[in-house]
């Protein structure tokens, strides 16, 4: 509900009615063709889009299940039906796997390093970006097929992967993580 204060001049009905304007679009453009303030609270707007949390798993649709086999540091197997987008820290930690990913997701530490263990299915995936890179450096056990957990997003071409967790990890954080972790 709009308010005005009582001293000011009520916008003519015409300029509320405006075809595609909302209310307080409508409202703001008046005042300030009457050259008046406008109130802080209709000054900005505000929306809101869902956010996907660390560790929300999307369900698979239909037909579209992938499925992923992780090794842990015990050398048990464990599969795991995932759907699209999810990355293998979220689905690691959402079943209580050992993957610390001590940075939240956010590339900035090497602990939630696995090891691809098809060369193969390797090749499939999208080349580390250079932030990738610079954390994998850091990582315990790298070897040529090593990625982030965090980086390695489910999708068709990955049906079937098999990852094996490496024996330690070291928690080597970027030296501008607690930047990255206020600005996110």
């Amino acid at each position: 509900m709009l308010v005005m204060n009582a001293a000011r001049a009520s916008p003519p009905a015409s300029v509320i009615a405006s075809p595609g304007k909302s209310l307080p679009h409508a409202y703001i453009f008046y005042m300030l063709q009457q050259n008046q303030s406008i109130p802080f609270a209709l000054s900005r707007t505000f929306t809101t889009t869902p956010t996907n949390h660390h560790g929300d798993l999307h369900p698979p649709l239909p037909g579209q299940e992938r499925h992923i086999t992780i090794i842990d540091k015990d050398a048990h197997a464990h599969t795991f039906t995932v759907g699209d987008g999810d990355n293998l820290l979220d689905i690691a930690q959402a079943n209580d796997l050992e993957m610390e990913g001590a940075c939240g997701g956010s590339c900035a530490c090497s602990t939630c390093h696995v090891i691809v263990q098809d060369e193969a299915m390797y090749e499939k995936m999208e080349e580390p970006s250079d932030d990738e890179n610079d954390m994998l450096d850091l990582a315990f056990g790298l070897t040529e097929t090593s990625r982030l957990g965090c980086q390695v997003v489910m999708g068709k071409a990955l049906d079937g992967l098999v990852v094996k967790l490496p024996s330690m990890t070291r928690n080597m954080q970027a030296s501008d993580f607690a930047e990255k972790e206020k600005k996110g």
